[in-house]
């Protein structure tokens, strides 16, 4: 407990938490990014996230300042969020396909000092820009428009030595803006301490490290594929694989033939695209030692059905923007179709009713709270919102669920999507669940 901390009080640099592991390991030769054609060495990645630091702090980013990245999941997206962080910068990845209002609230909200993007984001990008009342600086990844330097010329004249800036490890680290589907995108404010939450699930329970390939078919921006294959498979080592193209089934397929990713990460909607298909029978499919699945209620009979064309089962689990990392999931030696599984390592949860107690009875829903060293630290900006739902040290994910006699917690829908008919609440996933039987 003493050592534990110690630990907390000594300051961090969370990039430097992500890469020094494989590099004291010795895997400086080996492939950290995977993308097409183009592959990445830990060595060369730590090198590259140097140089974007250095190209950051000529451009005057300091410590705190918040930096948009609308980028597509290639190695540019890990050199400028890495980079950003070794200099104690707050970088903001984006939805690459938010509308240019949600870019202007976003460019004003953040106070961001620096926007990057990749050149097919321009004509989005300078419509959101035309409606905030913020103007930061821009730079592309690799083509110059309107005579703007571009970060791929600045990084082949910068320097790869760099002295990372050390936090405190309750500071800023990074922020990531909510959807938006109810109201405005949320600035959720995430800590230096953030990163220590990464190999929870994916080292101590899926045994992944040096010689494992992490692919997902959810893009960096969404917190589900940053925090588990961009952090947690940098921490331990393990190679990501990414595709910036936007996702169909063909290529999905096309991709986990030729790269042959150990583990896989998408969402119910994709699984069962892929089984429409006939393309969850291809031998890519077959040689995946784990499928996470998260975003959304996987019913039982898809379970079944991927199970019976792949020999794996999609392990399912639950997380938000606000955890980052999944609070619930099914784990390869506990497992239960239909549920979201367990608390991952180092979770606590609670479930709670209206009148604000603990539920202790087996099959009675209540709204789940969350307590992780993951947890943001609030909302950007709202104060009220930020303390509605988090209260001294959990978070309020205003999700339903119910837990069975095995421990196994089952996600009902939204708090605000129950139905309550005869006086017992009921779950609009259970009448999904029942329609989904039918053939029809």
């Amino acid at each position: 407990m003493i050592k534990e901390a110690n630990s907390r009080v000594k300051p961090i640099n969370m990039a430097e938490e992500l890469l020094v592991p494989a590099l004291s390991r010795g895997q400086e030769n080996d492939y950290a990014i995977i993308c097409n054609n183009q592959k990445v060495t830990y060595g060369e990645l730590n090198n590259l996230a140097n140089r974007a630091g250095n190209v950051f702090k000529n451009l005057e980013v300091n410590v705190g300042d918040r930096v948009l990245i609308m980028v597509r999941d290639t190695p540019n997206f890990f050199y400028i969020y890495l980079g950003l962080l070794k200099i104690g910068a707050i970088p903001i990845g984006l939805n690459t396909r938010l509308a240019p209002n949600d870019i202007a609230y976003i460019i004003d909200d953040s106070g961001s000092k620096l926007f990057v993007l990749d050149p097919c984001f321009a004509d989005l990008f300078k419509e959101g820009l035309g409606l905030a009342k913020g103007q930061p600086i821009t730079t592309y990844t690799d083509k110059s428009i309107d005579g703007t330097l571009t970060l791929e010329a600045l990084l082949s004249n910068s320097s790869d030595e760099l002295q990372t800036v050390k936090l405190n490890w309750d500071s800023p680290a990074i922020w990531m803006y909510s959807s938006g589907t109810t109201g405005k995108p949320k600035g959720v404010v995430h800590l230096q301490k953030t990163v220590t939450t990464s190999t929870e699930l994916m080292g101590k329970i899926l045994g992944i490290g040096p010689g494992d390939r992490i692919y997902s078919t959810s893009k960096l921006f969404f917190a589900f594929s940053l925090a588990h294959c961009f952090f947690a498979s940098l921490r331990l080592g393990a190679t990501t694989i990414l595709d910036p193209k936007w996702p169909d089934p063909s290529s999905v397929s096309s991709i986990v033939e030729r790269f042959k990713p150990t583990v896989m990460l998408s969402v119910p909607t994709f699984y069962r695209s892929l089984l429409r298909k006939n393309l969850a029978t291809k031998r890519g499919f077959k040689n995946v030692r784990y499928y996470l699945t998260a975003g959304e209620k996987m019913p039982a009979s898809l379970f079944n059905d991927w199970m019976e064309a792949t020999g794996r089962a999609a392990l399912e689990g639950i997380g938000a923007t606000e955890t980052c990392f999944l609070f619930l999931a099914n784990q390869p030696d506990k497992l239960k179709p239909g549920t979201c599984g367990i608390p991952t390592p180092g979770t606590e949860v609670r479930l709670v009713n209206q009148d604000g107690e603990n539920i202790n009875q087996i099959g009675v829903p209540g709204v789940l709270w969350v307590k992780m060293d993951s947890l943001a630290s609030g909302y950007q900006n709202l104060r009220k919102q930020t303390e509605l739902v988090f209260k001294e040290g959990w978070y309020c994910t205003n999700d339903m669920f119910t837990v069975d006699d095995e421990g196994m917690y089952e996600h009902q829908g939204r708090a605000d999507d129950m139905l309550k008919i005869s006086g017992q609440w009921v779950s609009p996933n259970e009448i999904e669940e029942k329609v989904c039987q039918y053939p029809k």
